[in-house]
């Protein structure tokens, strides 16, 4: 047997050889871009803004006027959160005097019945442009109309009422994950910390609009809640509970993504780690549906709302990368830009041909689009 092991060594040390050489001709293995292309970042934030300055904007400072107010807010706090635009730029400093005509003696900043959705963004656009303190009253005067209009005991009910903790608008004032999110974060812009009384009546509601039944949520609807849609949120469980994805098989009710990272950023926000099983449960659920080609559960309705929110969710979360369901590691910033930038059209704005809740309005869609790309800038140039 001896006399065959040199011939054994020789094939091994063939087949390692050959092996070898075949790695060394294989493709290399892919990387993970970790940040967005620099030159692709700048030139397709350029586009935007010089189509809202040149083309988007009124002569009275308003952009889709016929909107309301809110889409002047949603475009003037985008273009100053890309940090590429100062608030003393005239097109900047004329949007900014046009939402200042909207200011009400109460404080808020709106026109009707939208008037959290206004002030919450107004008041974002309002703290991004106090750069030398001369919005400091307007600021001020903004976050005491978003706590006035809060349900809790200046409305006489209590926290067993569905109603407290959270805030909506029209004439009934039904509170809503939307509504309650925007204020949320408008405070938290201003100052507000985990621990302001707002936030804690906030979570009471955030709780109860999840997907999980728990000492937290006990509402009838979670006793119907489909596997799948374990973690997520809906949209508002006040009056008659409401998801705009519908209703599961289960006879439960769906949940969906812009939702749900609003209501994972809301609870962050709101002092809950993210141990906590209300911000596990969502986080995992957004595991199990990441994307960045759709707002999942609605596909592409409301997608652009579904982007902001979701860069500034994962922005707060704090995980980069992002690993989904299946153990698949995403560089959000990346894959969200490049999405972005893909869906871009020549004239540097943005809309959804699934045109519900005015995405198919280019000043109030590229206003949203500047919101995300604010959380996807490049990584700064080290020496």
């Amino acid at each position: 047997m001896s006399k065959h092991i040199p011939h054994a060594l020789a094939v091994l040390v063939l087949l390692g050889g050959t092996c070898w050489v075949a790695r060394l001709n294989a493709d290399p293995p892919k990387t993970i871009k970790q940040s967005p292309d620099r030159a692709a970042y700048d030139r397709t934030v350029r586009q935007a803004l010089d189509s809202l300055r040149l083309n988007g904007q009124a002569d009275d400072g308003s952009f889709s006027k016929q909107l309301g107010p809110g889409v002047t807010a949603v475009v003037l706090t985008g273009a100053l959160q890309t940090g590429r635009v100062s608030p003393q730029e005239p097109w900047v400093a004329k949007g900014l005097k046009y939402l200042e005509s909207f200011i009400k003696e109460d404080g808020g900043i709106y026109e009707s019945r939208h008037d959290c959705y206004t002030t919450s963004v107004a008041l974002m656009a309002f703290v991004e442009a106090n750069r030398d303190g001369r919005y400091a009253k307007i600021i001020a005067n903004a976050q005491k109309f978003l706590r006035t209009i809060q349900w809790d005991g200046d409305e006489s009910i209590d926290e067993d009422h569905p109603f407290f903790g959270g805030i909506g608008y029209d004439s009934q004032k039904r509170p809503d994950m939307s509504n309650t999110q925007f204020a949320i974060e408008a405070l938290v812009k201003a100052g507000a910390k985990s621990d302001d009384e707002l936030l804690k009546k906030a979570l009471v509601f955030l709780s109860r609009s999840q997907n999980l039944h728990s000492e937290h949520n006990f509402a009838p609807f979670t006793e119907k809640i489909d596997k799948d849609d374990e973690g997520g949120f809906i949209y508002t469980h006040a009056g008659k509970p409401e998801s705009k994805a519908g209703v599961s098989p289960t006879g439960g009710l769906r949940s969906y993504g812009s939702m749900t990272y609003a209501g994972m950023k809301s609870m962050l926000y709101a002092g809950l780690d993210k141990n906590d099983p209300r911000v596990k449960g969502a986080v995992d659920w957004l595991r199990r549906k990441w994307s960045v080609k759709e707002n999942p559960g609605m596909d592409q309705v409301g997608i652009y709302y579904y982007y902001h929110t979701m860069a500034k969710s994962l922005d707060i979360l704090g995980e980069d990368p992002f690993v989904d369901a299946k153990g698949i590691k995403h560089n959000w910033r990346v894959e969200l830009f490049e999405e972005l930038a893909r869906r871009q059209h020549s004239n540097g704005t943005w809309t959804n041909p699934a045109d519900r809740w005015y995405e198919g309005d280019p000043n109030l869609v590229t206003g949203y689009v500047l919101m995300a790309l604010s959380h996807c800038k490049p990584a700064p140039v080290t020496k």
